[in-house]
């Protein structure tokens, strides 16, 4: 599994309406994280909690000192979490990605819905995009702050 946590003020999700048709709007968050979540090959149920706890205890939210020292959940933020496979993209050779390390989209959309229970388990108020549509986001990165992790 990949993530990559945004630190945000705030952040929406939309699924673009088809054919001039209106956006709808899928969720979106205060202060928190866009989670941007990547399913890969042979993700376990090991791995899947492994992100969830991390998601929830990572300190990069600034304490009274302006130290990231902080979690969202002491912060009491929630989390964007937006699926994304083309984090598992391999650009390396030639000039058209490869996405062969991604979850086959039936595991992925399983282990991506895991890992939004499991940030519900770890007490996190959570809002989701749509896996597999074609969703508009918007944030405010706040610090910029952007954190890539690897399970």
């Amino acid at each position: 599994m990949i993530l990559l946590l945004q630190r945000v003020r705030e952040a929406r999700v939309d699924r673009r309406g088809e054919a001039g048709a209106p956006d709808e709007k899928l969720g979106s968050v205060g202060r928190g994280f866009l989670a941007f979540v990547c399913a890969e090959a042979g993700d376990t149920e090991e791995t899947i909690g492994k992100a969830a706890r991390k998601t929830a205890r990572l300190r990069v939210f600034e304490d009274e000192a302006g130290r990231m020292n902080l979690s969202v959940k002491d912060v009491g933020g929630g989390v964007l979490a937006v699926s994304q496979f083309t984090l598992a993209a391999d650009c390396m050779s030639g000039n058209r990605p490869s996405f062969s390390k991604g979850a086959a989209p039936e595991e992925a959309e399983k282990s991506y819905l895991r890992y939004v229970e499991a940030l519900r388990g770890e007490g996190l108020p959570v809002e989701t995009g749509s896996f597999g549509a074609h969703m508009l986001v918007a944030l405010v990165n706040d610090g910029p702050a952007t954190f890539w992790l690897k399970f």
